[in-house]
């Protein structure tokens, strides 16, 4: 019965007719963004009673191949689309603009901006001039391509891939960039009722907006976990987390707490990491620096192994994610703070030990040498008797010693005391 009434509330409003699906695209343009785009239109044409499809967007760019993914499903959709680049203060850059000139309506809200759509290498890095001329001349050819079939300005479409040329919403509106600027979603479908738009495939549609719900689309559940988990800071940080923990497990066995929690956090970070562009040398120079900082604190490298784990940390950390988009890549100050905790505890460590090498032995023989003590019979070059330690011991001295007085340990010379007087008394 419960099951039946939960299917009838879920299926309820479907009966109605939607008419209108929003979905919202924010952070940037990676497979996990791909997924959610391409099954939500799948879904809405599966549903068949889709009168306009909405796509909020807010991205600093991101993937060449995931953007044509979506750029493509957008196409081939058979369904109106709008994209409007939203809240104010939002942005559709690099990637984000490819794909607001793709759409059949592109909008802006006040306050907002797009463009910046110069193609650069997966890695941040300057790739070779021949191979950067045609990544770019392709780019430029397929937003012109783009704006040719929405009737925009090619001319600014492709400045914005050739030249990174930015454009606010109302720029973009005067030079023919974009269709119109709303607020919100609200203001868009209330312009777009009764307007005629044309989709890719040249059927023209009067979009009949009027008394439609909006009905959001958001991520599944496991989609919105994976987008937890792949922000990069917190994929980062799981997989530091999960080395130490892994580490404390294995010096201190039967402990399992860190162990379970380092283990947990380690498989998160790697799930992480399918969805992540990683460079698996910035990953095996982080765990590189994790066997320098365990070697320096068990065979004492004096600081040299420690120096050499926090070199190959930081290298490793700043190369661990292949992005040029900072949003992708671990945030500089975290990783100058784990920087400085390892380093923190290594110099501790390492103060310890030159600490403990610098302290008089107090056991054994050696850790007779400056005891106080008594003589108990007279003491001279032919021997004596003395009480040190609480033990009584056999001694010379070269300067005569009286029964009674007290006497300082001066070396130790096979199970035989040389003393001299302490000038001072000693009970």
């Amino acid at each position: 019965m419960k099951k039946a009434l939960a299917a009838f509330l879920l299926l309820f409003p479907l009966w109605l007719g939607a008419g209108i699906y929003a979905l919202r695209l924010e952070g940037p343009v990676d497979p996990l963004m791909e997924e959610y785009a391409t099954d939500s239109l799948r879904e809405i044409q599966r549903r068949g009673d889709a009168r306009l499809v909405v796509v909020e967007m807010d991205t600093p760019g991101g993937f060449d191949t995931s953007m044509r993914a979506i750029i493509k499903a957008m196409l081939n959709s058979g369904l109106p689309v709008a994209v409007l680049v939203s809240p104010k203060g939002a942005r559709a850059a690099s990637a984000g603009f490819f794909i607001l000139m793709a759409a059949d309506v592109a909008a802006m809200a006040p306050g907002t901006n797009t463009g910046a759509a110069h193609p650069v290498s997966v890695t941040g890095s300057d790739i070779e001039k021949t191979m950067r001329e045609k990544v770019t001349n392709d780019a430029a050819s397929y937003v012109k391509s783009l704006a040719r079939s929405r009737g925009r300005d090619e001319g600014m479409a492709e400045k914005a891939v050739r030249e990174s040329r930015s454009y606010t919403a109302e720029e973009c509106l005067q030079g023919g960039l974009i269709d119109l600027v709303a607020a919100d979603v609200a203001d868009l479908v209330a312009r777009l009722d009764g307007r005629a738009v044309t989709l890719s495939g040249g059927r023209q549609v009067v979009l009949d907006l009027r008394g439609q719900r909006v009905v959001p689309l958001p991520m599944s559940e496991r989609q919105k976990f994976l987008r937890t988990i792949t922000n990069p800071n917190l994929a980062y940080f799981l997989l530091i987390f999960g080395l130490v923990g892994l580490y404390l497990e294995f010096t201190h066995p039967g402990v399992a707490l860190p162990g379970i929690l380092g283990g947990i956090s380690l498989l998160l970070a790697f799930l992480a990491f399918q969805v992540l562009p990683i460079n698996y040398v910035g990953l095996l120079l982080i765990l590189l620096s994790i066997g320098f900082f365990v070697a320096e604190i068990k065979v004492q490298g004096f600081g040299i192994l420690g120096v050499g784990g926090i070199v190959s940390f930081i290298l490793g950390s700043i190369m661990l994610i292949d992005s040029p988009i900072p949003e992708m890549r671990p945030a500089m100050p975290m990783i100058v703070t784990f920087a400085v905790c390892f380093a923190c505890i290594l110099l501790f460590l390492t103060w310890k030990v030159f600490r403990a090498m610098r302290r008089r032995k107090e056991t054994g023989s050696e850790g007779l040498v400056g005891e106080a003590g008594v003589a108990r019979t007279d003491v001279d070059l032919r021997g004596g008797k003395v009480f040190v330690h609480g033990e009584w011991w056999n001694a010379v001295a070269e300067e005569p010693v009286r029964a009674g007085e007290p006497v300082i340990v001066a070396a130790v010379e096979n199970l035989r005391l040389k003393v001299k007087p302490s000038g001072g008394d000693h009970e």
